[in-house]
């Protein structure tokens, strides 16, 4: 089978078939956080049970290994085969849609629901911890392995909002914000994720945050780039953008595979609405990265509805931060202060701050405002857009969006037409 990623589609029946299950949607929201979503690990897992006879086999005799990405490489540097170790950090292991946050632990009940043996799994253990040593790499035999976190909950330390009330938005292929909870594991109502932030150290108290996860940003460009041929490189957009004064009342909807937070609608597809004779491709592109600030805004309206509060200011990084209009316009459509730091890799940042509790290269949390500090700060963008023109633009986002759903349904119609025709040849 070719290999499952993130985005992958593969598992959309299986989450249907999850859904109409006690619960729906929400069957598993209470113990994780999440909704069943092709998003989530556990999904992927369940389709190579039920999709690849190996791994059935595999799992039914308990000598498979699952795991995610930091799981295979901490496995293999730690000697693979020759005794390494099958570990994820807890961050990650939020990500299943098998951990328990209340315990920190994998959920018997839940694992029994979906098929997957617990001596499958790997050891959960903290973000910030020697794990082990480099075995089988030459010079680097020796070195500790003292630091992992998902991409997002690197971030939110690479940023340094270790303070509850502080958040982040990565600008990537998708786009994540992250606020952090402190203590408390908040409940959504809202579409959002409940998760882990982070946990430094394995006696350490454990972060939480809510998270608003958006599939297509950077990949929205990307399509413009690769599909449509409007661009040669990523940077062009916002060239293209600025050249005219608006969308010429274009709205694009990327839902190429659905929408993520806070809808969660598979059944959703990308719609681009209002578009004329005069629509020319510079419309679409600033319409495309209107869709990504809309997007991030969707989510920080369901982080004010679950949390009661107003967020101050939003510290953004990622590919996407280069481009000023997309970072301006992010500020005047949320209508709050949005910092772009100017070293603008938080993730790995983050994952080295994490490693580096972890051998002493600092002593405890808060240092890390300092070696941000040091690290160049923060870049300002403060917005511009009145409070009614902001809610106009909302409106038509919302209009567009809601365009968009169900459209699935003609897609599996066209597929059942094509296998009709195939039959009858």
């Amino acid at each position: 089978y070719k290999a499952i990623v993130w985005l992958d589609a593969r598992t959309t029946e299986t989450v249907s078939k999850l859904c109409q299950g006690p619960g729906g949607q929400g069957r598993f929201r209470e113990k994780t956080g999440l909704p069943v979503s092709t998003y989530f690990s556990a999904v992927k897992m369940k389709w190579l049970v039920d999709n690849v006879p190996e791994v059935r086999e595999a799992v039914e005799k308990k000598n498979c290994m699952f795991g995610t990405v930091e799981s295979w490489l901490i496995y293999n540097l730690t000697g693979g085969k020759d005794g390494g170790i099958h570990i994820t950090d807890i961050s990650n292991a939020s990500r299943y849609m098998l951990l328990n946050l209340k315990t920190g632990k994998w959920d018997e009940e839940i694992c029994q629901e979906l098929g997957l043996h617990i001596d499958c799994l790997p050891s959960i253990r903290s973000n910030s911890e020697v794990y082990g040593k480099v075995k089988g790499f030459g010079v680097l035999n020796g070195i500790p392995i003292a630091g992992a976190l998902g991409d997002q909950h690197a971030a939110l330390l690479g940023q340094g909002c270790i303070e509850v009330g502080s958040s982040k938005n990565t600008y990537g292929t998708g786009c994540f914000m992250l606020l952090n909870t402190g203590s408390e594991a908040v409940p959504s109502k809202s579409g959002l994720l409940t998760t882990i932030g982070f946990k430094l150290g394995a006696n350490a108290e454990t972060y939480y945050a809510l998270e608003g996860s958006v599939a297509c940003a950077g990949r929205t460009v990307q399509w413009l780039r690769d599909n449509l041929g409007f661009i040669k490189d990523a940077p062009e957009i916002e060239a293209l953008a600025t050249s005219v004064e608006d969308t010429g009342g274009v709205t694009l909807v990327p839902a190429f595979g659905g929408l993520f937070a806070p809808y969660w609608r598979e059944d959703a597809r990308a719609v681009a609405v209002g578009m004329t004779l005069y629509t020319r491709k510079e419309h679409l592109c600033r319409a495309a990265l209107e869709s990504v600030a809309f997007s991030t805004m969707d989510v920080m309206e369901a982080m004010r509805k679950d949390t009661g509060k107003d967020l101050g200011s939003m510290h953004v990084d990622g590919g996407m931060t280069g481009n000023n209009f997309l970072m301006q316009l992010q500020s005047d459509l949320m209508g709050v202060e949005v910092l772009r730091a100017k070293m603008p890799e938080a993730t790995v940042l983050g994952a080295a701050l994490a490693a580096g509790l972890a051998v002493g290269f600092y002593e405890k949390l808060t240092d890390i405002k300092e070696i941000l500090r040091k690290a160049g700060g923060w870049e300002s963008f403060k917005p511009s857009l009145n409070a009614n023109d902001r809610e106009i633009e909302h409106a038509r986002w919302k209009d567009a969006v809601e365009r968009s759903f169900g459209l699935q349904h003609w897609e599996t119609e066209q597929k059942k037409k094509q296998a009709q025709k195939k039959s009858k040849l």
